[in-house]
């Protein structure tokens, strides 16, 4: 999806070229005199009862008096906030995207918010994405390019946001493509081929490197290697590198679990669903879609990527309850759960960050179905050590309409993971399972270094007819970043 911000009046938007036009529509605009061709139908339709201002509300009209555009969509923007804007464009694109308009007008009748701004392409881009990796007689989305139309010349912070909410799409889509592929288009090392892709693009500043059995066997990641030795693909430990600021400045780590496809190794899963397990790796893919947007913008701060990228099937070889494991960190770990691997994973992966001596470190992981037990599929789960970093999650989250929610990390969680074979056991018991898989992976975190850990086990996709991943929590992370770099 290809997006143009540009001043045009109202008056001008009428006459505007485009194969369809959105009006956008507040309760201010409703209430605004009617002199020009747009705000004159939207104002018949609003009087005849056919149209409403309310948020998502929409009305298709064709070949309207006095409009150049022979389609025209009135879409109900509400109080012309971020969450109305989202809405309504939302509703929009879902309605043309499927053509036969390939370009479109959005048009705002007042100046918008730098938030509405960055809602409207987010939104836009959100709608008209359609998986077709792997469907080549899937019909194409028709609409490829969308003008955004202010009243009056855009201000910086307008063109910021815009700039900020086109990269972020792009990290946004990137990471639902990678969710969406099956697990035989998605392997470690295609994943790792994509993050060396991410890397390669002109003028960067990111380096990748890729680690495999080999190495990571070297480094002593036990508990990684032991999830992975069940399935003949073999393991990749990604590390991607962005340098945005001085050297001597301290690097954000973000660490995505990679579980490319989690059939519970030994402890199997129902096979009821169990295709969605190829979104296990769903945290890795925020983190190459974040990397994509540091690509885009260039913000002033260091950023690490680390991403454990390995499958956990059932064989031969594979790890059993039961087993004992040795750690990067050097603690022992008793496996009495073979399908709470992505901790098993993580938890390497947070200590190799420590050679980076990060100023923080977050992790994204669709670690545990209590979460979503907990939390449902709005918000993403947030464990933090540290309430500076947890304050800035979660007004990055709300500024990004992708929001997460604290979840406590009191030290009495963690005495069901006590264990008579090992230092821990990776799970305890059902009660409070997202919070006792957080209280693991905290074990394993650099000493004194703030951390952060996402469970976006219910946002990171959607179930059902609308079946696919969402490509969060890329907007907290991109909106995050950048507010560290400011």
């Amino acid at each position: 999806m290809d997006f143009e911000l540009k001043t045009l009046r109202l008056a001008q938007a009428a006459r505007a070229k485009a194969d369809a036009l959105v009006f956008l529509v507040t309760q201010d605009t409703a209430k605004a005199k009617a002199d020009d061709a747009l705000s004159a139908l939207a104002a018949r339709a609003i009087k005849t009862g056919d149209f409403s201002a309310e948020a998502g509300k929409l009305l298709p009209c064709y070949a309207a008096e006095g409009i150049q555009a022979p389609r025209v969509l009135l879409a109900g923007a509400g109080d012309g906030s971020a969450q109305a804007v989202r809405r309504a464009v939302a509703a929009a694109i879902a309605l043309i995207k499927s053509g036969p308009a390939c370009q479109a007008v959005l048009c705002f009748a007042q100046t918008p918010s730098p938030a509405a701004l960055r809602a409207a392409v987010l939104a836009a881009a959100d709608a008209a994405y359609a998986y077709t990796e792997t469907k080549p007689k899937a019909k194409p989305v028709a609409l490829t390019g969308v003008r955004l139309a202010l009243p009056a010349a855009a201000s910086a912070a307008l063109k910021t946001a815009f700039a900020q909410a086109t990269a972020t799409a792009s990290g946004i889509r990137l990471a639902r493509e990678w969710g969406n592929r099956p697990a035989n288009h998605a392997t470690p090392r295609q994943l790792a081929a994509a993050a060396q892709a991410i890397a390669k693009e002109k003028g960067s500043h990111i380096d990748c490197e890729v680690l495999g059995p080999k190495e990571v066997a070297k480094l002593g990641m036990g508990a990684f290697a032991a999830v992975a030795r069940g399935s003949h693909e073999e393991l990749r430990f990604i590390v991607l590198r962005y340098q945005g600021a001085a050297k001597s400045q301290p690097p954000v780590a973000l660490v995505g679990k990679g579980i490319t496809f989690d059939s519970g190794g030994i402890s199997i899963k129902p096979a009821a669903g169990m295709d969605e397990m190829k979104f296990d790796m769903c945290g890795a893919a925020s983190v190459l879609g974040a990397f994509e947007a540091l690509r885009q913008l260039q913000p002033a701060i260091n950023v690490v990527g680390l991403i454990p990228a390995c499958e956990n099937l059932p064989g031969g070889g594979a790890t059993k309850p039961g087993d004992v494991v040795t750690s990067l960190s050097g603690q022992t770990i008793e496996v009495l759960n073979t399908d709470a691997e992505g901790r098993l994973v993580l938890c390497d992966a947070l200590a190799y960050a420590a050679r980076f001596k990060p100023r923080a470190i977050i992790d994204i992981a669709t670690l545990t179905g209590a979460c979503v037990i907990a939390l449902g599929h709005v918000r993403s789960g947030l464990y933090a050590t540290d309430a500076a970093l947890a304050q800035a999650l979660q007004q990055a989250g709300e500024a990004a309409l992708d929001p997460c929610w604290p979840m406590p990390l009191d030290d009495e969680y963690a005495e069901g993971l006590k264990s008579n074979f090992a230092d821990v056991a990776n799970v305890a018991g059902r009660p409070a399972g997202s919070v006792t898989a957080a209280k693991f992976l905290q074990r394993f975190v650099p000493e004194g270094t703030p951390w952060a850990h996402l469970d976006i086990a219910g946002s990171a996709w959607k179930s059902g007819k609308a079946k696919g991943a969402t490509g969060r929590p890329v907007g907290l992370l991109v909106q995050y970043l950048l507010a560290q770099a400011a």
